[in-house]
């Protein structure tokens, strides 16, 4: 799979969001426009171990991508926004914004969606992590499979390094305990 999106404007789409015990409707344009965006796809939530160590990862480097230009982080998932919420909730992940990509319309525009019923999971988003500058890609990281390895190119310290690579990068105690997890369980 090999894709380049790099100087693409990103899909045009809308995203129903849920907040404050209502539904309401928001667009790309309203995500992405006039702000320096770091979004990262995970092919679901509670898809572990490898979707939260790629989670958490971007919620510990928050700060430090803020420091450097970011205006917001998007988690963007084939998804509803209550299972994004409430594994945002179980994760701690407070300082990344989840997108539900509920009908996989972003994804399939990004031509990441990918068939994982075989796994008993139907159709889901690559895993990939992108910077996007005013609605347009400027770089793109794609994993070489979906959901079988963990992060090694989509993870936030690539996409730290990209963006400036003397940044001073945060202790990942929340990634190294759940990488710790998973080791334990194998």
């Amino acid at each position: 799979m090999v894709f380049n999106h790099r100087g693409q404007r990103v899909p045009q789409v809308a995203f129903w969001m849920f907040a404050d015990g209502g539904w309401y409707k928001t667009s790309t344009a309203d995500l992405f426009n006039n702000k320096i965006v770091v979004a990262f796809a995970v092919s679901g939530a509670f898809i572990y171990p490898y979707a939260s160590i790629q989670l958490l990862g971007y919620n510990e480097y928050s700060k430090v991508f803020r420091r450097n230009g970011v205006d917001e982080i998007f988690c963007i998932s084939v998804n509803d926004p209550f299972s994004l919420a409430t594994w945002a909730e179980q994760e701690g992940a407070d300082q990344v914004s989840f997108i539900p990509d509920v009908n996989g319309d972003f994804t399939r525009e990004m031509r990441m969606m990918v068939n994982l019923s075989s796994q008993g999971m139907g159709y889901r988003s690559w895993r990939y992590s992108m910077l996007v500058r005013d609605s347009v890609i400027e770089k793109i990281f794609i994993e070489r499979a979906p959901i079988e390895t963990i992060p090694v190119i989509s993870n936030a310290e690539t996409m730290l390094n990209y963006i400036n690579p003397e940044a001073e990068t945060p202790e990942q105690t929340a990634v190294l305990m759940q990488m710790w997890r998973t080791m334990l369980s194998d």
